[in-house]
C-alpha cells in the first residue's frame, strides 16, 4: 500500500539563490488522487511545517495547506485551510522540478490570491517588474511568466481543478487519517 512520503519544497529566485524552503510536505499517494489529478500533478499536504527563509530565519506555518504542482505549468497553487474557508495563494513560477524527495522551482514574484468569498487579486506586480530588471529576465522568461499568469487567472476564475474546496478538504482529511490506514 502506498503511503504519504515526505518531501522538501525549495523556492529559488532567478539568479539561483534560495528564496524559501518548506521542510516537511507529504506527497498524496496516487491511489488517493482524484482521477483528474492522476499523472497530471503532484499534490502535497503540510501542516505546521518548519519554513526557512533565505536569510536563515525559521518559522512554522500556522494553517494547513494543500499544494498543487503541475508539470509544464508556470505556476503552483497552495490552498490554505483557514477558519473563514479555503484561501488559494498561487505563485507564478517556473514549472516544478522533482529530484528524489525535493521539489524545486523559481519564484517569479507575481501572485494570485483567491479569497474564500471568491474575490481574486493579482499582487506583487511591482516586485515582478523590479526583479525583472534586477535579475535580467530573458524575454522567454517574461513571456512564460505572463502566460502562466493568464492561464492561472483563467483557471481560478472558472473554479476549474484544482480550485475545488471539497477536493482540498478530502486530501487534507486523508492525510489526517493516514495513521489509521492499518
Amino acid at each position: 500500500m502506498e503511503t504519504f512520503e515526505t518531501y522538501t519544497i525549495k523556492s529559488f529566485k532567478h539568479d539561483g539563490h534560495l528564496h524559501r524552503m518548506w521542510l516537511e510536505n507529504w506527497l498524496v499517494p496516487d491511489r488517493l488522487l482524484h482521477e483528474s489529478h492522476k499523472d497530471a500533478m503532484y499534490v502535497f499536504i503540510n501542516s505546521q511545517t518548519k519554513i526557512v527563509e533565505a536569510d536563515g530565519k525559521e518559522w512554522v506555518s500556522r494553517v494547513p495547506g494543500v499544494s498543487f504542482f503541475i508539470p509544464g505549468e508556470w505556476f503552483n497553487i497552495v490552498a490554505l485551510m483557514e477558519e473563514q474557508g479555503v484561501r488559494y495563494y498561487c505563485n507564478v513560477a517556473s514549472p516544478p522540478y522533482v529530484s528524489g524527495r525535493v521539489v524545486t522551482y523559481i519564484d517569479y514574484d507575481l501572485d494570485v490570491i483567491r479569497l474564500p468569498s471568491g474575490e481574486v487579486y493579482v499582487v506583487d506586480q511591482e516586485e515582478y517588474e523590479r526583479h525583472k530588471q534586477m535579475y535580467h529576465y530573458p524575454e522567454i522568461v517574461d513571456t512564460k511568466a505572463k502566460q502562466g499568469l493568464e492561464r492561472l487567472l483563467t483557471l481560478v476564475r472558472s473554479g476549474q481543478s484544482p480550485f475545488e474546496d471539497d477536493q482540498v478538504m478530502r486530501y487534507y482529511q486523508a492525510w489526517l487519517d493516514r495513521d489509521s490506514e492499518g
